[in-house]
């Protein structure tokens, strides 16, 4: 079947204007517009037998089918999506620019909290899902992008449950502190639809970070190495921080278009140093500390008056909504008072211009000034900052760039500054027009961005993506049926040596609310010694238990045990081994935090082992419990993570442990070298994971998650009675076919009946 991409934004690349009764169209600028035109004109983009962007064209449909026919070519097919306009306008300008926008970029004051512009979001989402639902099919793959589509994904994945979604946020994503200010019920549906994708995308790794976090605290979904286990599927968190096209602006810079305008610019400012700056009109983009920055700079160094000048362009940007327009007059008003107090008749300190540049505009200002500067007090990335090295071919300028902006993460050699601070930028200005051009490092950043180029950004995605959904084909609910109880007893008696790693609680025996008044049944007793007494078997219990508990229960049988996860190890009538390095300094201070939510949630208690320490909450009123799980582990993080040790959910129970103490670093290091050519193993709880992944793809390991959920592991049982069975089964099956149980059936069926005596 053929594969098909889909595009998805909030508006077309396209915008159509009416002018004097007659529709005009002309191509969008843009990042995201600029990056997927350069990959779907890129070989990476082959793969796809058809590209598709479906977008608003902020037009009636009949305007819409006047000008189609006429549109520009191009590299994908146009999917209008088509909303009333006074929807449109609560959806845009309402909740995503006046409620997400400034709260994601730390502008909590800003954000406007109005239910009927939520309620339009969710509409103009809704209409999305039924645009792209008439046109999509199995296998098709979708990419969604930014802040005005957040619960897209989980409405698609509602009509159609195998859709390969790809999410990309273009924007910072906010720390829960911040993203908590949002209605609950507004979190959580941001949240869960954003999870609808198979793999989320983020510029930097604080942005991901921030997203899990919130997950967690909302959501109540911890994460394994960025992947969440959302609804039986794999949900990855990762970092794909967008580019530029390194060719188109490097080569720019001999575009003789450019080279003229430079070439003017230098006579127009004849022996004067340079500063350069361009924002769209937007309060995150720092501009008024920026002047006052520059203000303080000539104020200080009176010697640079009358030698330098500041070209500063702000390009238009939804003038209709309050804080812009304000923020465009104070803009003016720092600007006038600049040049009126500190300007000459001669010299003009700020050049301002407030309109678009042309492409050779923008490239001659940037091959032109000596510092670029770049404040932004928030920015999820900034691709100004990135065009500005790439169009450097003579490997000169400064760039003066905003440790608040994702492009920071990258551009390490750039002069990094805190925007808010004013005599900082002033200081930095001075040190800029002072640095030889030896040391302004601009090879370092052009060898970064020339390397992971926008065309690198976006197959990245694109194969992460794939790599998720194979990930997601290990990751399902597979009961175990008839034909695969045979294959499993087949490969058993074919078998000469056999693994069994075996969890105990929830999956041998059930749970219970006093795990320490347990005691193991005969009959689990007897069919581990059952198993076990098999020459060609192997029987480990790997449990989160204490060593003393197996031992008591188990330690006169010929299995071997591990005890809390794989810390120590005791085979068969011998000694406990310890496997990591015992470590004790961290339990006091953990201990003492635990027993605050002991004190905090009722009916919780606090259990040490040598290697861990847990937090026991099974018997505790679930409303009750479910924030104080979440604010613990996030106390518990913050401790943890300098520490080197491990902060694990598991059923019921928060754990703190040593690192390296976990099942999947026991099976693989200690266990797995053996020869074996049949295993199985089981388990029930996150910690099994650890296991199950390090027997994936090994095609004679049988492994079972106990319980619905999805799971690494090839098969699921719904009890640990299901699985005590089919253990049963294996034993019956290796009795039936030994030699002695053989021989009794053959003697049975040669003996004489008595009707025949």
């Amino acid at each position: 079947m053929a594969k098909r991409l889909f595009i998805v934004s909030n508006r077309l690349p396209i915008q159509i204007e009416k002018n004097n009764d007659k529709l005009d169209t002309r191509l969008s600028s843009g990042g995201l517009v600029s990056a997927i035109n350069s990959y779907l004109g890129s070989d990476v983009s082959a793969s796809y037998d058809a590209v598709y962007w479906a977008g608003m064209p902020c037009c009636k449909p009949a305007e819409w089918d006047e000008v189609v026919a006429a549109l520009p070519g191009s590299d994908f097919t146009y999917l209008p999506v088509f909303f009333d306009k006074k929807n449109y306008e609560r959806y845009y300008n309402g909740f995503s620019n006046s409620s997400v926008w400034p709260l994601f970029h730390y502008f909590p004051s800003f954000a406007e909290y109005d239910r009927d512009n939520y309620s339009s979001y969710q509409k103009a989402n809704a209409a999305f899902a039924d645009a792209l639902s008439a046109q999509l099919r199995p296998g098709d793959v979708v990419w969604i992008h930014d802040y005005h589509l957040m619960p897209l994904a989980a409405m698609l994945r509602q009509v159609m449950p195998g859709l390969t979604i790809g999410f990309f946020l273009h924007i910072p994503f906010p720390c829960f502190e911040v993203f908590r200010l949002l209605p609950k019920q507004w979190q959580h549906d941001i949240l869960s639809g954003i999870l609808g994708a198979d793999l989320v995308g983020f510029h930097t790794i604080d942005y991901a970070t921030h997203f899990l976090k919130c997950v967690e605290m909302v959501l109540g979904y911890e994460n394994d190495m960025h992947i969440i286990r959302y609804q039986d599927r794999l949900v990855k968190a990762d970092v794909f921080p967008i580019s530029i096209d390194f060719a188109k602006f490097n080569n720019a810079f001999d575009d003789q278009r450019v080279a003229d305008m430079r070439n003017d610019l230098k006579k127009r400012f004849p022996g004067k140093r340079l500063i350069f700056s361009v924002d769209r009109l937007d309060y995150t983009k720092g501009v008024s500390h920026r002047v006052e920055g520059y203000r303080r700079f000539l104020e200080r160094n009176p010697e640079y008056r009358e030698q330098v000048v500041f070209v500063m362009v702000i390009v238009p940007s939804r003038e209709y909504i309050p804080k812009y327009a304000e923020r465009k007059k104070l803009i003016d008003e720092l600007i006038g008072n600049v040049n009126s107090k500190i300007g000459t008749l001669h010299w003009q300190p700020v050049i301002y211009q407030y309109s678009s540049l042309t492409f050779e505009e923008m490239l001659a200002l940037y091959t032109a000034c000596d510092i670029a500067l770049i404040t932004p007090l928030r920015d999820g990335m900034n691709l100004v900052a990135k065009e500005f090295v790439a169009s450097r071919k003579d490997k000169r300028g400064v760039l003066l760039l905003s440790e608040m902006t994702g492009a920071a993460r990258e551009l390490t050699s750039a002069i990094h500054l805190n925007p808010n601070d004013v005599e900082e930028i002033a200081a930095n200005i001075l040190l800029g027009f002072e640095m030889p051009a030896a040391e302004q490092r601009m090879e370092a950043m052009q060898a970064r961005i020339s390397n992971y180029n926008v065309n690198t950004w976006a197959a990245d995605f694109t194969a992460q993506l794939d790599i998720v959904k194979t990930k997601q084909k290990e990751f399902q609910v597979r009961f175990i049926d008839t034909r695969d109880q045979r294959k499993m007893v087949s490969g058993y008696l074919a078998a000469k040596k056999r693994l069994f790693l075996l969890d105990y609680d929830g999956t041998l025996a059930d749970f219970s609310n006093s795990p320490e008044k347990v005691k193991p049944g005969g009959h689990v007793r007897g069919l581990l010694s059952a198993l076990a007494q098999d020459p060609f078997n192997e029987v480990y219990l790997v449990s989160g238990r204490k060593g003393e508990f197996l031992e008591k229960w188990f330690g006169d049988l010929p299995v071997h045990l591990v005890s809390e996860h794989g810390a120590k190890i005791r085979m068969a009538n011998g000694h406990w081994q310890t496997l990591v390095q015992p470590r004790n300094e961290w339990k006091p201070q953990v201990m003492g935090v635990m027993e605050q939510y002991v004190k905090r949630c009722a009916n919780t208690f606090v259990e040490e082992k040598d290697y861990c320490m847990v937090w026991h909450y099974r018997k505790a009123d679930s409303e009750q419990v479910k924030l104080r799980v979440r604010e613990l582990v996030a106390e518990l993080q913050e401790y943890a993570r300098s520490l080197g040790l491990q902060v694990v959910m598991g059923s019921k129970i928060v754990e703190v442990r040593v690192t390296g103490a976990d099942k999947g670093t026991i099976t693989r290091n200690h266990i797995l070298p053996g020869k074996w050519d049949f295993i199985f193993a089981a388990g029930d709880d996150k910690t099994d994971e650890d296991m199950f992944r390090v027997l994936c793809g090994i095609t004679y390991a049988f492994t079972v998650k106990i319980g619905p959920e999805a799971s690494f592991a090839r098969y699921n049982l719904l009890t640990p009675l299901s699985l005590v069975s089919l253990l049963e089964s294996l034993v019956r099956s290796a009795d039936d076919h030994s030699p002695v149980t053989q021989m009794r059936h053959t003697l049975q069926e040669e003996e004489p009946s008595a009707n025949n005596a």
